[in-house]
């Protein structure tokens, strides 16, 4: 296709729209399949980044063969791979190819999930895939749901909905109670709901970096004692740092006694409910009034799919309805399931497909080996950390994710800390395997998430022998 041949209806013929496609689709299988062998990303070239941000403004049309060639040259070189089997920093996004042609379905046919009258059948299948979902979290049948981008967007919901249903929106004078390990993205959301950094009480964890318990049982005491109000205690179903998990069952139980809205941040650990070698971790999460997880973290979904479950589905409804005159035609029957008037967003995607087909067609037991997986990757990994004397375990591999740092006797903490900031660096830019680095306890540790179900043990030791590697080579230096 010449600059010539672009409509101005905006449409391509149909045999370059299949010439496009099939080409989209080739790179999408290679990249698949080849990533084992590939570095997680390469060095990057700021001349082509340079040449990519002024770029002015095209007036004609290009081939299309053009545009994915400098996709091919410009931008895939220069991107990091979070669905690699060795990228082991942060949260690995391992998709799945089911799940991307979903995507693609959804892209190309423009569907749009905000109303129930734009498409019945769309409406169903998130209906159907939450309660999926419910029952997995065993929540009561009134129990609904919403999806939304990620983790953030779910828990500023869940947290608006608490807001709403506890207090009527006013939050003047109120407590809320969270841990030391609690997500930065929950602390910016109560914020955006109007609440002061002086309202959110930071609990202290323990030694396992849960919340401890006691001391929170104490401050609601306490701030109830000075006439304030007790709202709601946030929990973590795995923690980002370490994969810590609060004492769901007992806070939880805390929560009803005490009449405070229960909300569980289980973006990352909630699915690890479906192991066998995790399930009794997290009990006491059913007792959630209300629950966040990322069906694209550990659930092998694409960006973007987060999820909020309530415990009653017409709370979303009463905390978000607003029916502006432009939407009475398609909101004005009352029974009908309008997406729209559950959450923020009205224009919004059918997420839930690429969830619905993939647990159609791998089925729930194939979710629940892979996690297992998961789980017991990390306790290998932990397992080959503690054959050498230069690591120190910090917290014992958990749900994924175990944390560690290179030790040497003769150093200060502040030199040791330097030491494990270097190897981070060093194995990022050799580009064989990505770790990411956090403090816990004053100490820079690193982890290593292992949640990716295409790793392998060898990826795992070889990692670790790179690791090692550039401890001994920057401590001599």
């Amino acid at each position: 296709m010449t600059n010539e041949d672009v409509n101005n209806d905006l449409r391509l013929s149909p045999k370059d729209m299949k010439e496009l496609g099939y080409r989209v689709i080739d790179m999408i299988v290679e990249h698949m399949e080849s990533l084992q062998d590939k570095p997680i990303a390469k060095k990057t070239d700021f001349q082509i980044l340079e040449k990519l941000r002024n770029e002015s403004i095209p007036e004609h049309g290009n081939c299309h063969t053009h545009l994915l060639d400098q996709f091919e040259s410009d931008i895939l070189p220069n991107l990091t791979h979070a669905d690699h089997p060795r990228f082991f920093g942060y949260i690995p996004g391992p998709n799945n190819f089911i799940s991307i042609m979903a995507d693609t379905l959804v892209s190309g046919l423009n569907i749009f999930s905000g109303a129930s009258s734009m498409g019945p059948g769309v409406t169903n299948i998130e209906l159907v895939t939450i309660d999926w979902l419910r029952q997995i979290y065993d929540f009561p049948e009134e129990a609904g749901g919403l999806f939304v981008s990620g983790g953030s967007m779910a828990n500023l919901t869940g947290l608006a909905v608490a807001r709403h249903i506890k207090l009527l929106d006013q939050t003047e004078n109120t407590v809320i109670y969270t841990s030391d390990q609690t997500h930065l993205t929950i602390i910016r959301g109560l914020g955006i709901l109007g609440f002061k950094s002086k309202q959110i009480k930071i609990i202290p964890t323990d030694k396992q970096f849960r919340i401890a318990l006691p001391r929170l049982q104490q401050e609601v005491k306490k701030d109830r004692a000075e006439g304030k109000i007790p709202f709601c205690v946030i929990a973590n179903a795995g923690t980002t740092n370490s994969g810590a998990i609060d004492p769901l069952q007992q806070i939880g139980e805390f929560c009803e006694k005490e009449g405070l809205w229960f909300h569980v941040d289980g973006a990352y650990g909630a699915p690890a409910l479906l192991s066998e070698k995790s399930k009794s971790l997290l009990k006491g999460i059913e007792l959630a009034d209300s629950l966040v997880l990322d069906p694209h973290k550990w659930l092998f979904q694409p960006y973007e799919i987060g999820c909020v479950l309530v415990r009653d589905r017409k709370y979303l409804k009463d905390t978000f309805r607003i029916t502006p005159d432009c939407l009475r035609d398609i909101c004005k029957i009352e029974q009908e399931i309008n997406f729209s008037e559950y959450g923020i967003q009205v224009t919004r995607s059918f997420r839930a497909l690429k969830l619905w087909m993939s647990m159609k067609y791998f089925g729930i037991q194939t979710f629940q080996n892979a996690i297992t997986t998961g789980i017991t990757l990390a306790e290998f990994a932990e397992k080959k950390l503690r054959e050498s004397s230069c690591w120190e375990i910090v917290t014992p591999a958990q749900i994924g994710i175990v944390t560690f740092r290179y030790i040497q006797l003769n150093y200060d903490t502040g030199t040791i800390d330097r030491l494990n900031e270097q190897i981070i660096s060093e194995i990022i830019k050799e580009g064989y395997a990505l770790l990411s680095s956090t403090v816990l306890d004053g100490k820079v540790v690193l982890r290593m998430c292992t949640i990716n179900p295409r790793t392998t043990q060898n990826d795992i030791e070889k990692t670790i022998l790179r690791l090692e590697k550039y401890g001994v080579e920057l401590s001599k230096s």
